[in-house]
């Protein structure tokens, strides 16, 4: 979590410093354009503030009020990161349109496009490093900050484009045209984040995680893990909570049960790329389990095996055993 925390400090002082660098360069152009970006830049200060809170406060042990963790506010955080994004894109989209009814004059385009242009690599690096680093981490808030960063960088892309062509072509109103399409491509950033966040929220499944785990489960099954059903997972900041039932033979004393059960949390934390928590109901095996038990010289076979089943979404997240 102290990597984590760096990351985003990281990323707070450096959006502080290009703050500073893009309301320089909007002083120097009057530009229109520059300015929603120097205005645009407030909210990656802002959202890297609440971001570096946020880490902190997912970082903080369970208590009584909550016994989870406080992982959720990542999810959270990247809501306000996508709203705010958000309210800058229409503020971009208002103001731009605006101004092709009523013009003004820019100056000293070349000086500006060469500071947006050097915010925007720095911005562009940063972005990909965060976004490489939160899905390392599995952290939303790091992600999400890179990947409005990455926004950032696009934004300065079609800056220093707008800038140029206004520069050679002498019409000033390329500036709030040019603007307009930024600010969709913008809007469009927002609501994936927004999105993302409502997901976790509601504890939307994580598929790709899911996958992962049922993969290794697949992959490392035992003899003695006969079925797994009722499975449910959910997402608290980088750490996954799953509960499920498992059916272990019926004849297994409560050592050996015990035993099974830890072996599933074990080999999942070891193999899988999230720290992941397990809450596991056990059920014995009944008659009808055998057509696909894999026990070897079970004591209480009613039948003999006659199929494999392959865990799936589809039969594993069933709250019943897979012959019913």
């Amino acid at each position: 979590m102290l990597q984590q925390k760096r990351i985003i400090l990281l990323a707070l002082v450096t959006g502080l410093i290009l703050m500073i660098a893009k309301f320089g360069a909007y002083l120097i152009t009057s530009s229109n354009f520059v300015l929603t970006d120097a205005v645009e830049s407030i909210v990656n200060v802002f959202a890297s503030s609440f971001a570096f809170y946020s880490i902190y406060l997912a970082s903080l042990p369970r208590d009584e009020n909550h016994p989870y963790g406080h992982g959720k506010v990542e999810f959270f955080s990247a809501f306000i990161e996508g709203a705010l994004i958000s309210i800058a894109g229409i503020g971009i989209l208002i103001k731009s349109t605006y101004n092709i009814f009523y013009h003004y004059q820019v100056h000293d385009l070349l000086t500006g496009a060469y500071i947006i242009g050097a915010t925007g690599i720095v911005n562009g690096a940063l972005g990909f490093y965060m976004i490489k680093k939160g899905k390392h981490f599995r952290s939303l808030t790091i992600e999400a900050d890179g990947r409005h960063l990455i926004t950032d960088m696009v934004t300065s892309i079609g800056l220093v484009a707008g800038l140029l062509l206004i520069y050679f072509t002498k019409i000033d109103i390329l500036d709030s045209i040019l603007s307009i399409l930024v600010a969709f491509y913008i809007l469009y950033t927002g609501y994936k984040l927004i999105r993302k966040s409502v997901s976790g929220l509601m504890d939307e499944a994580d598929f790709e995680v899911v996958k992962e785990v049922l993969a290794i489960l697949n992959d490392k099954r035992r003899d003695e893990w006969i079925d797994f059903h009722n499975f449910r997972a959910q997402k608290y900041g980088n750490e996954l909570h799953i509960d499920c039932h498992l059916t272990l033979p019926s004849y297994f004393d409560l050592n050996k049960v015990h035993e099974e059960v830890s072996l599933v949390d074990r080999l999942i934390n070891k193999e899988a790329s999230v720290k992941t928590e397990f809450f596991i109901h056990t059920d014995p095996c009944v008659p009808q389990c055998c057509y696909y038990c894999n026990m070897p010289n079970c004591p209480i076979r009613s039948e003999a095996k006659t199929t494999d089943i392959t865990w799936t979404m589809e039969n594993i997240t069933r709250n019943k055993k897979h012959f019913e």
